[in-house]
């Protein structure tokens, strides 16, 4: 069996590494809160992006519209022209 002086030196080591254990534990939660920070920070990142684009997507198809608009009415003006000419171009 072990002696006295085997189980105290034993016990010396156990209390050496819990020591160790102890400060990794605390600075695993130091990382793990810089960790939730940086995601924090990421996800209002990605949240503000998302916005922009949303913004931007509605914008384009505003201005889609618009285009489309206009061909429209540039298409009637064309129309309107063509057949004011056309007496003129079924004279000759």
């Amino acid at each position: 069996m072990a002696g006295v002086k085997e189980i105290a030196r034993r016990l010396a080591a156990l209390e050496r590494q819990l020591a160790e254990v102890r400060q990794d534990a605390a600075a695993a939660r130091v990382l793990a809160g810089a960790a939730d920070r940086a995601l924090s920070e990421a996800m209002r990142a990605l949240a503000a992006q998302t916005r922009a684009l949303s913004a931007l997507r509605e914008t384009q198809r505003e201005h889609q519209q618009q285009t489309q608009d206009g061909f429209a009415k540039a298409t009637a003006g064309m129309a309107e022209i063509t057949a004011c000419l056309q007496p003129v171009i079924n004279r000759s």
